[in-house]
C-alpha cells in the first residue's frame, strides 16, 4: 500500500511540476505577443501623431494663404481698372 501511495504522489509531484512548466512557457509567449503588439500600436501612434501636428500646421497657414490671396485679387483689380482706364 505504501508504494501505490508513493507511487501516487510522484506521479502527481510530477504531473504538477508538468502543468507548471507548460503554463510558464504558455505566459511566456503570451507577454512577447503582447510586446510585439505594443511596440505596433506605439509606432501606428507616433506615426498618427506626427501626421496631426502636420495637419495642424496646414490648417493653420490655410487662413494666411487665403487672405493673402483675397489681397492678391484685390490688386490685380486694381491694376486691370488702372489699366484700362490709362488705356482709353
Amino acid at each position: 500500500m505504501t508504494d501505490t501511495v508513493i507511487s501516487a504522489l510522484i506521479t502527481g509531484g510530477l504531473t504538477l511540476a508538468g502543468v507548471f512548466v507548460t503554463s510558464f512557457a504558455q505566459l511566456h509567449r503570451v507577454e512577447q505577443s503582447l510586446s510585439r503588439a505594443q511596440a505596433v500600436t506605439d509606432t501606428k501612434l507616433t506615426e498618427l501623431t506626427r501626421e496631426v501636428h502636420e495637419h495642424n500646421d496646414f490648417a493653420r497657414r490655410i487662413p494666411v494663404l487665403e487672405e493673402k490671396l483675397s489681397a492678391a485679387s484685390r490688386r490685380i483689380e486694381e491694376l486691370e481698372r488702372k489699366v484700362s482706364y490709362d488705356g482709353k
